[in-house]
């Protein structure tokens, strides 16, 4: 049966459409801005904020905590009570966050800034999609949603170089301050032309409660984890806060199962979705992935600084091919996905991907960006771009269709959590600790076992992938496992 459009819906070529188009653009820009120029600045939080390596974890990983466990909560709220308004309410609260963050004058205040920034992002993520999604008529909204995806990822690759330029030419705080201007277009434009949608009959008949308890316990399992791994080096791994925190996490990650299974359709994460067997191996090849990839970019970027001595502008322009190659191919891996099967690009990108950090581990004081540092990031972002496309389709076929929503929604926080758990492990394993990252013998023993660790993770994903990842099937049952 054909779908037939809401009355509301916008067309591409209206002013309304190009308004909707702009609103969720830029949104998604302020985003992407702060995820990929973040860790260029890490050496000026610490020079400025007299931080430790444990500070510069907390800066990255509160932003990540929040987003991690908020995300699937902000999706639903505004199923519930409007996408738009929850779409504006993100925006202005990422934008008070970020002033919050370029103010900060101690290492407490930015972190406590960026866990309120996180929790912005977890309503302002999901909605700038969820926006075009539901306020698109149907034969524009393919088109709708690939131009926000192209010029979102423009955002993206432009967000190092401008990044790093404000880093060099003004300040770090700048990388904050910028999501002001950005933000004021961005609520005009949704206030003259986004039109107002919800989940009706949810809105209706109240019949979906928001799983509030099961998000407050995921986001404690992931603290505490996180914290007895960033506290570890600093108070020794048998000390009883490290440990209170290891059992309140596990206890937390405990109950959260308990509290899931309970709720069952109802549930933030339904457990109907892990009877998919494909879904729950995707998901953990996801966290190895994007593992690896929060590791490199964590300790790369202050590496090339604190090191190798190139500039934050510089910095920010070493990863530009990756984030250009992602652009560029993964349509084209889509494609070759959707022709034979998910898993031999998820079997070999990573191993591509792993040769690429073999080669960057490296490079030492005074290297060549050509020679020493642009092939290592080449063959990391080929890699990359072989997974990332098809990963995400792979995820959304694992499941029956009523659950794409959150099982993207979930796929995006494991990734994000992943992401969190190397940042705060990686220098307990390496021996990173104190203000070691401004001293170069120790970094530069550091930055080599991690890239070592990264590459074991991808290849961990690689043989994950080939011996379990296969083709989803055509069909979804609406209940119960997936068969081959």
């Amino acid at each position: 049966m054909a779908e037939s459009p809401p009355p509301s819906a916008l067309r591409i070529g209206t002013a309304a459409g190009r308004g909707t188009l702009l609103a969720a653009i830029l949104a998604s820009g302020m985003v992407f801005l702060d995820s990929t120029v973040v860790n260029v600045a890490l050496p000026h939080f610490g020079a400025e904020l007299d931080a430790t390596v444990a500070g510069l974890q907390w800066t990255v990983n509160g932003y990540l905590l929040m987003l991690a466990a908020f995300v699937l909560l902000g999706g639903a709220l505004g199923d519930r009570f409007g996408r738009r308004r929850i779409f504006l309410i993100g925006v202005v609260w990422f934008s008070v966050a970020s002033m919050l963050c370029g103010l900060a004058q101690s290492v407490e205040w930015l972190i406590a800034a960026r866990f309120l920034q996180g929790a912005g992002g977890a309503l302002l993520t999901p909605g700038s999609l969820a926006v075009l999604q539901a306020s698109f008529h149907p034969d524009d909204r393919g088109r709708a949603i690939g131009t926000w995806s192209g010029l979102s990822g423009v955002s993206t690759a432009l967000g190092p170089f401008l990044g790093g330029w404000l880093i060099d030419v003004l300040s770090w705080r700048w990388i904050f301050f910028i999501n002001l201007p950005l933000a004021v277009p961005v609520l005009l434009a949704a206030l003259r032309w986004v039109p107002e949608s919800r989940d009706e009959d949810v809105a209706r008949t109240g019949r979906r409660r928001f799983d509030i308890v099961g998000a407050l316990l995921g986001a404690l399992g992931l603290a505490g984890v996180t914290y007895a791994l960033i506290d570890a080096p600093q108070r020794g791994a048998g000390s009883p806060v490290v440990l209170t925190a290891v059992l309140v996490g596990l206890v937390a990650a405990v109950f959260f199962v308990l509290v899931e299974r309970r709720r069952g359709t109802g549930a933030m994460l339904p457990p109907v979705l892990f009877r998919s067997r494909l879904f729950s191996v995707l998901n953990v090849f996801t966290v190895l992935v994007y593992a690896a990839l929060g590791g490199f970019s964590f300790f790369l970027a202050v590496y090339l600084q604190n090191v190798v001595g190139y500039s934050a502008l510089l910095t920010g322009l070493a990863t530009v091919p990756m984030t250009v190659l992602l652009l560029v191919g993964s349509p084209r891996a889509g494609a070759l996905s959707a022709r034979i099967g998910p898993r031999l690009p998820l079997t070999v990108g990573p191993v591509v991907a792993a040769i690429g950090l073999v080669l960057l581990h490296r490079v030492s004081p005074g290297a060549s960006y050509w020679l020493d540092v642009l092939p290592g990031v080449t063959l990391f972002g080929i890699g990359l771009t072989l997974v990332v496309a098809p990963l995400t389709a792979s995820v959304l076929a694992a499941v029956a269709d009523r659950f794409a929503g959150v099982a993207s929604g979930f796929n995006n926080a494991a990734s994000r959590a992943g992401s969190l758990l190397a940042v705060a492990a990686l220098p307990l394993l390496v021996g990173l600790t104190g203000e070691g990252y401004a001293q170069p013998e120790a970094l530069t023993a550091a930055y080599r076992g991690a890239m070592y660790w990264c590459a074991g993770l991808l290849l961990a994903g690689a043989l994950l992938a080939g011996l379990l990842i296969h083709r989803p099937p055509r069909g979804h049952p609406e209940e119960g496992p997936q068969r081959r």
